[in-house]
């Protein structure tokens, strides 16, 4: 198998599973996700300053 038909099978494989979804999830909220994402961002910001002693 070259990686021309490897590649167009996988191609074809991803534009079938997103006609039928249409790629977004019920209960996924665009706002709570960033807004979640954001959270986790900060908490990690926050941990790596309190960490980072040798200033």
């Amino acid at each position: 198998m070259s990686l021309s038909t490897t590649t167009h099978n996988l191609v074809v494989l991803a534009s079938e599973g997103a006609g039928q979804h249409g790629g977004n999830h019920d209960s996924l909220s665009p706002y709570l996700t960033g807004g979640g994402a954001f959270c986790v961002l900060l908490l990690l910001l926050w941990v790596t300053t309190r960490l980072n002693r040798d200033r």
